[in-house]
């Protein structure tokens, strides 16, 4: 009975040191966390047009000029480059484009942007953007938001298989269409 009891113990004081000595470390939250934005946009529709995972800066008072310069290719978000994913063929922008992932980049510019999908995959930022892997490049239009926007943000709205993929920071907003 002692030696039961004994190894009860044993094994209650083990158990109490190995979660410390295992235990898992996780970061804090990123300072621009990753975000997805999809069409339709519900959880409960499987049947999506489309997908984007990117992250979401902030402006923290800087401009939208010197994080996204206009007339340079932007990673469209923070960290790696955003991604999109079309899950049939779609027209995007006015151009046909077959069903895959593809990284998103961007063009600022005063009336509109490029707004690029890429074959590059697994980006940091857009340092390595090379025009070559180029799938298409299309004009986004450039609309003023009616109220500043400080995070960095994706949506989409529409109607069935027809969308709009809109891009928001600052004062500015960027629209280009989807067509499934």
């Amino acid at each position: 009975m002692k030696k039961s009891i004994l190894s009860i113990v044993v094994f209650a004081v083990a158990l109490v040191f190995s979660n410390d000595a295992f235990a898992q470390k996780f970061k804090p939250l990123d300072k621009s966390p990753m975000d997805a934005a999809a069409y339709p946009d519900s959880y409960r529709v499987s049947d999506k047009l489309v997908k984007v995972v990117y992250s979401r800066p902030q402006l923290k008072g800087r401009s939208l000029d010197k994080l996204a310069p206009k007339g340079k290719v932007w990673r469209t978000g923070a960290n790696e480059a955003a991604e999109i994913t079309f899950y049939n063929d779609v027209t995007f922008g006015g151009k046909k484009v077959k069903a895959g992932t593809y990284t998103l980049f961007t063009i600022p510019g005063e009336n509109e942007w490029d707004v690029i999908l890429s074959t590059a995959k697994n980006v940091w930022g857009a340092y390595f953007y090379n025009e070559s892997e180029d799938v298409a490049r299309v004009k986004g239009k450039v609309s003023k938001a009616s109220k500043p926007i400080e995070e960095f943000g994706i949506v989409f709205d529409g109607e069935g298989k027809d969308a709009n993929m809109h891009l928001g920071w600052g004062d500015v907003i960027v629209t280009v269409p989807v067509k499934g």
